[in-house]
């Protein structure tokens, strides 16, 4: 097969690189500039985005090109790393926006669409009908990801049957990699440390009727997994009040509503919630009336509850895992609230448990010492998605009166540039914004178009096109309708490959 042309009407490409143990290590964006077919403008164009983990290293190519004449002697050729929500979200505006334009977008799956394929949760397929759009992107005429856990730092912290919510996620997804994860739901309660939505996802998959997600894209080997599981208890825990908790009245409603399951509050932590209800935003305020609703019409706290139960817990924060070998409690203090943040007081309480998942962030990783990289936020230092230089002049300025301050023709957005933060939509808006920059920064000239720098040469490299990805997407479905389910995602590179390599150009 040959590179990504610069004179076709459209390339779209897949280049997979190795998958033995000698690609574990993700590639280098710079190492972009090794390769010599595909030039940038100027000194090069780059667009780093969030992606998802992988423990192989492979790229994937999209070529976009937007034709509004044919005048044109040089042309702006834009690289987005990142083919996740992010990725898509800024080659959309840009090929909207920016004339004679051509995208290429690298990742380092064999597959597309990052998060919304591999973060999702599987029971939420309206949320993944924007791979439809983004479908649409592709077919218009390393990266760096959000992939290492936040950790808590307390004693214990590497017992046995502690987990992250992304490794759980992952697993349950079908990210290669995660495969062979085989959490322990051989006890009888699971605790969820963090309030977000990802939380209640992992609360909701695991107390959800094996019934029921037989219908959506789980991947099978979880969903045999969770046919055995005996956990009937699932704690979510939280460091605040219930005025502060992260998720939303849309997961919150999910959760209320789940067959077979009672959601248990504790009274005590919505001591003065209600008085203050009229007081609050309406989001906040809808979210609120719908707790303490539950929370009235749940029975006595002396009557068992019938099935599975949820129980949300606030007010506390882990500060040891209890257990020989493996987790069997989780230590935490009580807070009170001063001014919206957890004060920890002398109190403290021990909680059982028997599987325990921190669901308390992620951060980025660098893969690239040259760029201006915040390892402590996890976040590549920018202004508006514009990358900002790794030497400032005149420190003791602010930011805004440096002249010379940001790296040309290098932008920064999604998780990268935020930090893992908010939905779909807050993803998108912010790239639009960032893909702004980019067509205002062409149209004047800050971005000149008389110089290029190397781009990726795919010639003697194998990888997988277009009609592979459309390969590997009919075989998913087609093994998903022999049991009912919207596809089966396959987890193997290898295989991937393999069906990938049988499809025609």
């Amino acid at each position: 097969m040959q590179p990504l042309a610069t004179d076709s009407k459209l390339s779209i490409s897949i280049d997979i690189g190795s998958t033995g143990p000698a690609a574990a290590s993700p590639v280098a964006p710079s190492a972009l500039n090794a390769f010599g077919s595909c030039e940038y403008a100027q000194t090069g164009f780059r667009v780093y985005m969030q992606v998802g983990s992988s423990q192989t290293t492979s790229w994937f190519i999209t070529g976009f090109r937007r034709n509004a004449s044919t005048a044109a002697p040089i042309r702006p050729r834009i690289c987005i790393v990142g083919a996740g929500p992010a990725g898509f979200y800024t080659a959309q505006y840009i090929l909207k926006h920016l004339d004679n334009s051509d995208i290429d977008i690298v990742e380092k799956l064999p597959v597309p669409f990052g998060l919304v394929r591999f973060g999702v949760a599987p029971d939420h397929p309206e949320v993944k009908n924007v791979i439809n759009t983004f479908t649409k992107t592709a077919e218009n005429p390393r990266t760096y990801g959000a992939e290492q856990d936040n950790t808590l730092n307390i004693p214990n912290e590497n017992l046995q049957n502690v987990l992250s919510a992304r490794e759980f996620v992952a697993w349950y997804n079908g990210l290669p990699g995660f495969e062979n994860l085989n959490p322990d739901l051989s006890g009888k309660s699971l605790t969820l440390l963090g309030q977000g939505n990802v939380a209640v996802d992992v609360a909701r998959i695991v107390l959800s009727s094996v019934d029921d997600l037989k219908k959506t894209d789980i991947t099978e080997y979880a969903l045999e997994t969770l046919s055995r599981s005996r956990i009937d208890t699932v704690h979510l825990v939280g460091r605040r009040g219930p005025l502060q908790a992260a998720f939303t009245i849309k997961e919150l409603r999910e959760m209320l509503k789940l067959s077979s399951c009672t959601t248990r509050w504790r009274a005590d932590d919505f001591d003065h919630v209600e008085e203050s209800i009229p007081n609050l935003p309406r989001p906040r305020k809808r979210i609120t009336e719908l707790m303490v609703k539950s929370l009235a019409e749940q029975a006595p706290n002396n009557v068992p509850p019938a099935g599975r139960c949820f129980q949300p817990i606030f007010f506390r924060s882990p500060v040891n895992f209890v257990g020989s070998g493996k987790v069997e409690a989780v230590e935490y203090v009580v807070n009170r609230l001063a001014d919206g943040r957890a004060v920890p007081t002398e109190q403290r309480e021990t909680i059982a448990t028997d599987l325990v998942c921190r669901s308390i962030g992620y951060r980025a990783v660098s893969v690239d010492n040259h760029i201006n990289f915040d390892a402590r936020k996890g976040c590549v230092n920018n202004a508006g998605g514009r990358v900002l230089k790794r030497n400032l002049t005149g420190s003791d300025q602010t930011i805004d009166d440096i002249e010379d301050k940001y790296e040309t023709g290098l932008y920064a957005s999604g998780w990268l540039a935020t930090g893992p933060t908010g939905v779909i939509l807050t993803t998108m808006n912010n790239s639009f914004g960032v893909a702004d920059l980019v067509c205002r920064d062409f149209n004047s000239n800050t971005i000149r178009l008389n110089g290029s720098r190397p781009g990726l040469d795919l010639a003697g490299r194998p990888y997988v096109s277009w009609h592979g990805w459309k390969a590997i997407d009919r075989e998913e479905v087609r093994l998903g309708q022999a049991k009912g389910k919207p596809r089966e995602k396959l987890t193997r590179i290898e295989t991937m490959l393999q069906i990938a390599s049988n499809a025609s150009d």
